[in-house]
């Protein structure tokens, strides 16, 4: 079968306004999104610019709007569109570097200044600091995260408040506070107790329909923000003692 693949181009060091430009492809067989834009590439435009790696919904790399959706390229199969026409848009809320290039660099900016990692304690236990498997499994899904960027580009908040750092960056946040291992100080939590973090959400749960990895990072927000209220009465009962 034949189809019709509309690509929004731009490059950000040519172009004053961003096109569609159509491409006729017929596929030798029925495969992905992505190896119809490689045949594309190969065959017939070298310019086409679009990221892949993996091509096994690893990575995250090849994250794009495809037919208003945004997906995966490498797992979203050609005939599963059920149409002949294929439009292919890059991320929202990223500026454009190049066709479907994004600038992920705001996205991964937001992820390292939550510190997404276990912070040790002072005096680390000679061996280990063992956790029970139940107490993982309660957080084991937001370590899932292939940082595609896809709940960051699909949040509303995000596209009007430039302080909103993203659902999946709250989310990696509650991950290691909830860790009984993390042992950060309270005051990192100011990054994430503002209009900026866990509180400006729109609790619309976008990000939890998009991600490919099933994390449903929208639930991280809503137990970071009890986790939040918990841990201010918690204080408060302290100073009245």
């Amino acid at each position: 079968m034949k189809y019709t693949f509309r690509i929004l181009r731009f490059d950000s060091t040519r172009d004053a306004e961003p096109h569609f430009q159509e491409f006729s492809y017929e596929p030798a067989k029925i495969g992905t999104v992505l190896e119809a834009l490689m045949g594309i590439r190969n065959e017939q435009d070298g310019s086409l610019a679009f990221r892949y790696s993996c091509r096994e919904a690893v990575c995250g790399s090849c994250a794009m709007v495809i037919n208003g959706n945004i997906d995966l390229a490498c797992r979203t199969m050609v005939d599963s569109l059920k149409s002949p026409a294929i439009v292919l848009e890059p991320l929202p809320n990223l500026d454009v570097l190049k066709d479907l290039v994004v600038d992920m660099k705001p996205f991964y900016d937001a992820l390292e200044s939550v510190r997404p990692y276990i912070v040790p304690a002072d005096d680390p236990p000679e061996k280990e600091f063992p956790i029970e498997d139940r107490e993982l499994a309660k957080i084991e899904k937001f370590t899932n995260c292939i940082l595609c960027g896809s709940c960051y580009s699909v949040c509303p908040v995000v596209a009007r408040d430039p302080r909103y750092i993203g659902s999946i960056a709250i989310a990696k946040f509650y991950r290691f506070v909830a860790d009984r291992r993390d042992r950060r100080p309270y005051s990192d939590w100011a990054r994430i107790n503002t209009d900026g973090g866990a509180w400006g959400c729109d609790t619309v749960f976008r990000c939890n329909l998009v991600c490919p990895r099933y994390v449903r990072p929208a639930d991280g927000i809503e137990a970071m923000r009890l986790k939040i209220v918990k841990e201010k009465i918690k204080r408060f009962l302290r100073l009245k003692k």
